[in-house]
């Protein structure tokens, strides 16, 4: 398939890359809201993020599978922190975007290998 050029010499293609980190790079500057919004609320941590006794405070009960698997997972970086950060929500928005940034950054790094990785196996990798 030809790639189709516009008249900067950009590709669809490439078009559509830099669209999609555009953003990308949008979600992570809003990013600190998960923390910011719930404090100004006085809701608690984020929808979805609760731990074992939050979750048997709201439920009543902990799923079996929960407390199985609860021990054997540890974030890298608790809390959406970054070791030495401070405290505050300047420093816990701060924090929050670095550790975004790093997972995107890990979680891009490996998709891309990967997707090289399977390009070769396939005998795709000169369109990569």
């Amino acid at each position: 398939m030809k790639e189709i050029r516009y008249e900067n010499g950009e590709g669809k293609r490439d078009k559509s890359i830099r669209k999609l980190w555009i953003g990308i790079g949008i979600l992570v500057v809003l990013s600190p809201l998960g923390i910011i919004i719930p404090a100004y609320f006085g809701a608690g941590g984020a929808w979805g993020e609760w731990s074992l006794d939050q979750i048997e405070k709201i439920a009543g009960f902990v799923p079996e599978g929960m407390k199985r698997t609860a021990r054997v997972w540890k974030a890298p970086m608790t809390n959406y922190a970054v070791p030495g950060q401070g405290q505050g929500p300047t420093h816990s928005g701060i924090g929050y975007v670095l550790t975004v940034v790093i997972g995107i950054a890990v979680t891009a790094g490996i998709v891309y290998l990967l997707a090289k990785i399977l390009a070769r196996k396939n005998g795709t990798a000169n369109r990569m």
